[in-house]
């Protein structure tokens, strides 16, 4: 993507995130809920208050001065977070947009994973390997950061969990009063790139029929089926009914996430893919 977000204005963008130990929290606000579109973070950065907004400044420069791009945020934060919405918006368009399903695939598979492990182990063990600088014991979460220290009861306040692909390997914590977050890298971080089980599709379209074969090779991460549809080219009317298929023959599972179902290929499926070869 280098090239495509190198000809774009993010001066405002990248100045915020040019110093690695502090990122202002306006920038990445916390989700009010699992099923928040794009669109609704950047309204709440675009409505920050400006006290919050020089409070967050002043931290970012510490006793240095603030770089020039960001002076006029800090002089007029009501009319310049507009032109920062502008920026995180023509990023998003370039950069990330274009393979959003991939990303919220494994987002998605994520929080599968982590409520399984809730019901099965409670907090110790979700919070137990949620990350290598995280230790938790006798209700205490510790951060193992020999540079940093500070403590901080939750009393009540809760603790908002969010995978992010982009953190891997690093782990970033917001300890804002109103709502405390952990940022992390997701298990399968890797399958976001990875197009190796998808590439042996074509093999099993003998079996499957082409549509279906490569159907059931982009489904290694959980999937809508509008999601499907657009990656695919296909209608949302025969993902559907392909889907169907599949699911009735074991090789497809689905779940609810929020609003919407969806779909991700079974281990039987994924033995189907990996033995094309041999089936053919």
């Amino acid at each position: 993507m280098r090239g495509v977000v190198s000809g774009l204005r993010l001066e405002m963008l990248r100045a915020l995130l040019g110093d690695r130990r502090y990122i202002p929290e306006f920038l990445m606000p916390a989700p009010e809920r699992m099923d928040t579109r794009f669109a609704d973070e950047v309204a709440l950065v675009r409505s920050t208050p400006e006290g919050e907004v020089r409070a967050q400044l002043d931290l970012l420069r510490g006793s240095g001065a603030l770089p020039g791009a960001l002076v006029a945020l800090y002089e007029d934060p009501e009319r310049q977070l507009g032109r920062l919405a502008a920026e995180v918006q023509a990023y998003w368009q370039a950069a990330v947009e274009p393979v959003w399903s991939r990303l919220a695939g494994v987002v998605d598979a994520e929080v599968g994973h982590r409520a399984d492990q809730l019901t099965s182990g409670g907090i110790v063990r979700v919070l137990g390997n949620l990350h290598p600088d995280l230790e938790y014991d006798e209700d205490a979460l510790r951060i193992l950061w020999p540079t940093w220290e500070s403590r901080n009861r939750l009393d009540g306040a809760g603790l908002l969990l969010v995978p992010c692909v982009f953190a891997w390997p690093s782990l970033l914590v917001d300890t804002s009063p109103r709502r405390p977050a952990l940022i992390y890298g997701p298990r399968g971080v890797g399958q976001v790139w990875d197009s190796s089980a998808r590439a042996s599709a074509p093999p099993v379209a003998d079996l499957l029929g082409r549509s279906r074969a490569a159907l059931l090779a982009t489904l290694d991460l959980p999937l809508s089926t509008t999601q499907v549809a657009r990656d695919l080219g296909l209608s949302a009317a025969s993902v559907s009914e392909h889907l169907s298929v599949l699911r009735r023959s074991g090789l497809v599972a689905s779940r609810r996430s929020g609003r919407q179902v969806l779909y991700q290929r079974t281990a039987l499926g994924t033995d189907l893919l990996g033995g094309a070869s041999t089936i053919r």
